[in-house]
């Protein structure tokens, strides 16, 4: 037995969701926001399809790496999404939040000291070329798909298969399409860190509002239907 199967059978349940959850975190925000930093070192010549294309890469490889052991959250707005369908419970909330913060932050430093500082350590910001009402709506709808396309994998074919593909496209369509208007965030966690680090924290209030709607608002449709389907 390797050492890191004997560390990990020594974990309860709980503590191989933390540590699933934290290297996951850490996975998909260095490839967020790494992205933006390498594009901003080559001065954007790779563009918008790299930092698209790059956490979609690293979002699928994490669903597949930890799917079976934490459900594969990497994110907060994410977790309270599950919080609110029954998917979670109360008593690990604690757990998801405590273990996508740190890898987050873990992530922006791994960031800043190996690969730059530009672009404020990849952090989200918003295009105000757009109205500000424009700006919060889109960032709905970013969270809103990312939280739909995770309930459609879950409860139809579970965390197997394309779901990786399918969880990570979305993040990647998302960048893609939404990128450029609102930051296409999706991610409290992954927005807090670059921020936090970087000092850059102007726009920090709208990825800790907009993504938390738009999850919650797809959750509080799905529980209703699931509500439904039981009464009938």
């Amino acid at each position: 037995m390797s050492q890191v199967s004997r560390f990990t059978s020594r974990l309860t349940s709980t503590q191989k969701k933390f540590f699933a959850e934290l290297i996951g975190t850490f996975i998909v925000v260095t490839s967020a926001a790494g992205s933006v930093v390498i594009d901003a070192k080559l001065e954007g010549i790779l563009g918008i399809p790299f930092i698209a294309f790059t956490p979609f890469v690293g979002v699928a490889i994490c669903v597949y790496l930890f799917g079976k052991v934490s459900m594969a959250h990497f994110n907060p707005a994410v977790t309270i999404g599950y919080l609110i369908t029954g998917h979670l419970r109360k008593n690990l909330l604690a757990c998801y939040f405590g273990a996508e913060i740190i890898g987050a932050l873990l992530a922006s430093i791994f960031v800043k000291y190996a690969i730059g500082t530009e672009a404020n350590l990849g952090a989200n910001a918003p295009n105000y070329n757009f109205s500000l009402p424009f700006i919060f709506g889109v960032e709905i709808l970013a969270s809103g798909l990312l939280m739909a396309v995770i309930f459609a994998v879950v409860l139809t074919k579970g965390l197997r298969g394309f779901s990786g593909i399918a969880i990570g496209g979305i993040v990647g369509l998302d960048i893609f399409f939404f990128g450029l208007v609102s930051g296409a965030s999706m991610n409290p966690a992954r927005s807090l860190a670059p921020a936090l680090i970087s000092g850059y924290l102007w726009d920090l209030w709208l990825y800790w509002t907009a993504t938390f709607v738009g999850t919650s608002l797809v959750a509080l449709v799905v529980r209703k239907k699931k509500i439904e389907s039981r009464i009938s």
